[in-house]
């Protein structure tokens, strides 16, 4: 399996960090096109769609999740930062924040798999000198 039996601190708040900016860019991106600043009919709200997959895996602590996860999110930093610099007014308020949000789920992410990678090494290593005569 792909979860960690006693997760570690850094595993723990890097995995709330990724849920939370992951709800907050669901509930963004809602709010934006459907309430705050709509463009046409709502229909970008759709563009949320995809962030409701991770949210299981993050959930359980699948390694793979939270791999896939830091690279997909940079396809909402890139909307941001376009909107963030084409938009005028409350849009550009709005995209600034979904970059800053996409970017804190990215560093999340990456410091999640790094430290679980890390503790799986360390604990390779610890068998392997148990396992040593």
């Amino acid at each position: 399996m792909d979860h960690v039996a006693a997760p570690n601190a850094v595993v723990r708040r890097t995995r709330a960090l990724a849920i939370a900016a992951t709800v907050a860019l669901i509930v963004l991106g809602l709010a934006w096109e459907l309430w705050l600043a709509p463009t046409g009919r709502g229909t970008l709200a759709i563009k949320v769609l995809p962030l409701l997959a991770p949210l299981p895996g993050l959930l359980r602590l699948r390694l793979y999740t939270y791999r896939w996860l830091s690279l997909a999110v940079w396809l909402y930093a890139a909307e941001g930062a376009v909107r963030a610099t084409s938009e005028r007014g409350t849009s550009a308020s709005l995209a600034a924040l979904e970059l800053a949000l996409a970017l804190v789920l990215f560093a999340a992410c990456c410091v999640h798999v790094r430290a679980r990678l890390r503790a799986g090494a360390a604990g390779a290593a610890g068998a392997q000198a148990r396992a040593a005569p």
